[in-house]
């Protein structure tokens, strides 16, 4: 069996992050991204291809090329706002891109792959904490995307023998606590950064939407997971597939959520630094809380976040957001 794991995407946030995971497990990650929203300087672990996985004779051939064993798939378009407007961008790239890339592994004899899937499947919850069996009723272009893929990977078990895992994470957040990789999106949609960018001056404030949910201090409450976790966890999930362990779904979270206001007190007292902040309306069709059940991928990957509580996620992120954006003078 080879070592070698086809990282699609694997130039961007999470992706970057779960090839140096592989590395650090002894697998060589293979990372295929087209440099549209990922940045090559994140390539640091293995080989590095650059086109588009729905190149399906690019990804058939790589993956005979290397001899690759499994793929971890991370490549899609996720911004919300965005797969409201263009909805056929999201549906084109996220999903028949995803079935040319099950149709290469098909064809070059691969059959095992763990897929970059999310929250946004479940849509409004009908309770919280959230479980993976509720119900999956996307509110948005972007959920709806990601769970016709999490559909077609089923299907594709049944009749190919795919072994699959679909990990459903909720917010993902931090960086890399060695500061060599980190977060980095334009247009950048995330809290923490867009906090920490606030704290820095680099935007003059950081806007709360919504003041009026039935929270402890009125605002949004979500379930924050850091991305060196989240990229152990798909370690796991990729062992636990090699070794013939059945395949589903997975939450990856903490089951603790954390409000924007505690969010913004934890960058204060990680930074050592005033966050300037806007009330604005709610924006629609935000959920008050978003918080999961995350133990399932507990007991079946045996996986234990080490990194995600607040003040650590918030310390690594502002870490690396210093690192990488702060003028001299600021840094001090």
């Amino acid at each position: 069996m080879s070592n070698r794991v086809l990282v699609t995407g694997g130039a961007g946030y999470i992706g970057s992050h779960a090839a140096k995971a592989l590395a650090q497990a002894g697998y060589e990650p293979v990372v295929l991204d087209n440099l549209i929203r990922g940045h090559r300087a994140a390539v640091r672990w293995g080989p590095f291809i650059e086109g588009d996985f729905g190149d399906r004779t690019l990804v058939r051939e790589s993956l005979r090329r290397f001899e690759i064993d499994a793929v971890m798939h991370f490549a899609a378009f996720a911004y919300v706002g965005e797969s409201m407007t263009k909805p056929e961008l999201y549906f084109a790239n996220n999903v028949v891109n995803s079935q040319n890339l099950l149709e290469a592994m098909r064809e070059a004899g691969v059959r095992r792959i763990v897929f970059s899937s999310t929250c946004a499947t479940y849509g409004i919850p009908q309770s919280v904490p959230i479980r993976e069996e509720m119900p999956q009723r996307p509110i948005n272009p972007y959920g709806e995307s990601k769970l016709m893929v999490e559909r077609i990977l089923h299907w594709y078990g049944v009749a190919h023998g795919f072994a699959h895992m679909a990990l459903r994470y909720f917010n993902a957040a931090g960086a890399d606590p060695d500061g060599e990789i980190g977060e980095h999106h334009e247009p950048e949609t995330h809290l923490i950064p867009l906090v920490l960018d606030a704290a820095l001056g680099r935007r003059p404030r950081v806007e709360i939407y919504g003041m009026d949910y039935p929270t402890p201090d009125g605002t949004a409450i979500r379930d924050y997971i850091h991305v060196t976790d989240l990229a152990e966890a798909h370690v796991l999930a990729l062992k636990h597939l090699q070794q013939g362990g059945a395949g589903g779904a997975l939450n990856l979270a903490t089951g603790r959520g954390h409000s924007v206001r505690e969010v913004i007190a934890a960058a204060e007292r990680v930074t050592g630094r005033a966050v300037p902040s806007r009330e604005i309306e709610r924006r629609l069709g935000d959920p008050p809380a978003l918080v999961a059940d995350p133990s399932r991928a507990r007991q079946l990957l045996g996986w234990n976040p080490r990194l995600s509580d607040l003040d650590t996620m918030v310390a690594t992120a502002w870490g690396w957001h210093v690192a990488h954006f702060a003028a001299p003078e600021a840094a001090r």
